[in-house]
């Protein structure tokens, strides 16, 4: 038994790394601001010598076999992987002094903000030279992530979308159907959740629909009409249709003793562990991005789930665009064999090998092979076609296909030189009203400050 725990164990870890490794990235423009410019770099030219590259940490099988079929591909190109994790702060030394690598992988929430910097260089040419058409390669919101000043600025690579896993071993037992879990549907939600929800002593022992309130905040503001930024990337924090999200989250934390309650028993979750929420029985229903039932699979005899999509105010399918991406630092002294590996990283025979490869490791820890999510559709829909296949638990296959389902109805979170801090805001304005400590106009007045002054630092001089 011990053996068989370990086991689980480590398939669960290996999942989440294989989700949350990033292989595993004075005013800017399309004119190329910045020590390299876009428009003075010959992309077309033969990819030759040193290449430096840094930010691929915990790269598992699905990093390293593409990075693998990249170096066979690109024989006469000698790439120096830094291995350690992307630092914001230490990126922008790093520039500052000279030390500039040739490909920095990172969150596609700091592109933007590099961009308007002048940082990074524009891959518009880069593109060409590839022959890549990005809008037509990668999902278009995807793209929009890394998409500003009439330039791309990265190449983007996966996409895990979010939608909602059902206990239905929770929800038979209180007689809740699958239609009532319904995002947009406040008083349905809302009677759901009190069918399921326990407490002792006022501390909550089962949570009828855990929102993850913060960790999926774009989500729920999204989703309920609200708006981040606009067209030009600043920030719109303040936005009045951003209240109707807090508000929703506010009603949902409420029916189950409070945010503080709520956040101390999430935070207790054995989430990637043996007696997870849904062994035990802890939540009903949970908004989950597509990793996680990576996580659940080796526990796929001890659990019932399902999925549904998160449905914004409208009633329709929703989800939000996150992911990593890779980008060229203005400075790079080798760009143009730079380009070649980032195109050859993510491009179709790069994923067919990770497929590949994420299928031989299913096949060895005897895990649920439930597909990759690469951030293009193409590669997506070959991969689940050649490996993803029925597994014999109904549920655990209809929670796969959902979030191939919900792929299309993604949207960008918006691109803004101020990405990294309205994440960060937005955060805190959520917690901040949860917690009673502010109405919602309140914090979210005081992110927007906060948010703008981001925004007008970065866009300086531009």
């Amino acid at each position: 038994m011990k053996g068989k725990k370990m086991r689980k164990r480590m398939i669960g870890i290996a999942a989440v790394a294989a989700s949350a490794v990033l292989l595993a990235g004075c005013g800017g423009g399309g004119d190329g601001g910045g020590g390299t410019a876009g428009g003075d770099v010959d992309f077309t030219a033969e990819p030759t010598g040193p290449l430096s590259a840094w930010g691929f940490e915990n790269a598992d099988d699905v990093g390293q076999s593409r990075l693998d079929y990249a170096e066979e591909q690109l024989a006469d190109v000698e790439v120096d992987l830094d291995a350690t994790a992307f630092d914001a702060q230490k990126f922008t030394t790093r520039i500052a002094s000279g030390d500039v690598p040739d490909v920095v992988q990172m969150d596609r929430r700091y592109v933007t903000q590099y961009a308007a910097q002048g940082l990074i260089v524009p891959l518009d040419a880069c593109f060409e030279a590839q022959d890549i058409t990005p809008d037509d390669y990668w999902y278009p919101f995807v793209v929009d992530d890394v998409r500003y000043d009439d330039a791309i600025w990265a190449v983007p690579q996966f996409y895990q979308p979010p939608a909602i896993i059902l206990n239905k071993r929770v929800m038979d037992q209180a007689g809740v159907t699958n239609e009532e879990i319904d995002t947009s549907n406040p008083d349905a939600l809302l009677g759901a959740i009190a069918k399921m929800y326990q407490e002792s002593g006022g501390v909550p022992t089962r949570l009828g629909f855990d929102p993850v309130s913060t960790g999926q905040a774009p989500l729920w503001i999204l989703g309920m009409g609200g708006q981040l930024t606009d067209d030009t990337g600043a920030p719109t924090l303040d936005d009045p249709g951003n209240v109707v999200g807090i508000e929703m989250l506010q009603q949902i934390n409420d029916a189950q003793g409070g945010y503080a309650a709520v956040k101390s028993f999430t935070d207790s979750f054995d989430t990637f562990g043996d007696n997870n929420q849904f062994v035990a029985d802890q939540v009903g229903a949970q908004v989950n991005a597509q990793w996680y039932p990576n996580v659940l699979s080796p526990y796929v005899d001890e659990i019932q789930i399902e999925a549904i999509p998160f449905k914004n105010s409208d009633g329709e399918p929703f989800s939000v665009a996150g992911g990593t991406a890779f980008v060229i630092p203005a400075g790079a002294e080798n760009p143009a064999a730079a380009c070649a590996w980032m195109a050859e990283l993510t491009g179709e025979d790069a994923w067919a090998a990770a497929g590949a490869a994420r299928a031989d490791t299913r096949a060895e820890d005897g895990g649920i092979n439930t597909g990759l999510f690469t951030g293009s559709p193409g590669p997506d829909q070959a991969i689940r076609d050649e490996y993803v296949v029925e597994t014999g638990n109904a549920g655990f296959d209809q929670t796969i296909s959902t979030y191939y389902d919900v792929l299309e109805y993604g949207r960008s979170f918006g691109s803004s030189p101020a990405g990294q801090d309205i994440q960060n805001e937005l955060n805190n304005a959520i917690t901040a009203a949860l917690l009673g400590d502010k109405t919602a106009e309140e914090a979210l007045a005081d992110a927007q400050e906060a948010a703008m002054r981001a925004y007008e630092n970065a866009t300086a001089g531009g």
